[in-house]
């Protein structure tokens, strides 16, 4: 597909999926609350691990480090969030020298807020990531972002603690010193739409069920095809400052390759 023409699309749907929120207000508003300016003021350090296969033996690895940092500047609220990992691929595709070895896995800033002075009736956040090259075959990666979060305001039968949908496109681009013709061997060049329908069930006081809030859908703009998940995670906090959650998610269409099931699991920390 066409990058003006994807971008033209995401656009048209997002204003067109606003101005159906703004049209509705009122009947929208007596189920949801729009929350998307709440914003924790918790510094969060969290440990990730996770155990990824493509289905055919080949398995992948991965430890993560995943930190949150509150932005304010002035009237401006938001967070911060740095991942970085290291990976651990192997199976009978794996180079016979590397197997099981860790190496550098990919390291990524991103970054969500909003002003209350700019867009104040749109009500959602704005936002951007970059993902630098180390780790990441020598590829750069930028995409912005654009998300909100809503909360039940009325009857609850369901138990539903959150709605939180986000969208994001990532565009990657080679350094001068990083091309094809120099390396390759590398992978293509990321074009991509991310969609995070992220659902949160608030199964007891403690503890949360949350879908699509690790592993989004991806649609692959630079060369056709699509990846859904059905992906879950439990979450349960065992004190004010410390939570852990273990989720799985399995690949239901997987037209553009991804993988074919993953498990993982975190340990969560607040000061």
């Amino acid at each position: 597909m066409n990058l003006k023409l994807l971008i033209a699309f995401t656009s048209l749907l997002l204003v067109s999926t606003f101005s159906w929120a703004n049209e509705n207000e009122d009947k929208f508003s007596s189920y949801f609350q729009n929350v998307s300016g709440e914003y924790s003021r918790d510094h969060i350090l969290e440990f990730w691990g996770y155990h990824d296969s493509d289905g055919a033996q080949n398995y992948l690895d991965t430890i993560r480090l995943r930190y949150y940092q509150p932005l304010d500047f002035e009237q401006f609220k938001g967070t911060l969030r740095l991942d970085t990992a290291y990976v651990a691929p192997y199976g009978p595709s794996t180079a016979n020298s590397s197997p099981g070895q860790y190496s550098a896995g990919n390291t990524m800033l991103t970054f969500w807020g909003n002003h209350p002075n700019f867009l104040p009736s749109w009500g959602a956040n704005l936002g951007a990531r970059v993902v630098f090259p180390f780790g990441n075959h020598g590829q750069w990666a930028i995409g912005p972002q654009v998300g909100a979060s809503f909360r039940p305001s009325g009857e609850n039968p369901l138990k539903i603690s959150d709605f939180s949908p986000l969208a994001r496109y990532m565009y990657g681009f080679d350094p001068k010193n990083n091309s094809m013709q120099i390396n390759p061997n590398q992978p293509p060049l990321i074009r991509n739409l991310q969609l995070f329908p992220t659902l949160g069930f608030q199964l007891s006081p403690s503890t949360q069920l949350r879908l699509w809030d690790e592993n989004g859908i991806v649609y692959n703009s630079a060369g056709g095809g699509w990846f859904v998940p059905l992906d879950g995670m439990v979450t349960h906090r065992l004190t004010k400052n410390l939570l852990f959650a273990v989720g799985a998610s399995k690949q239901v269409i997987q037209t553009y390759n991804q993988y074919n099931w993953s498990v993982y699991g975190k340990i969560s920390l607040n000061f």
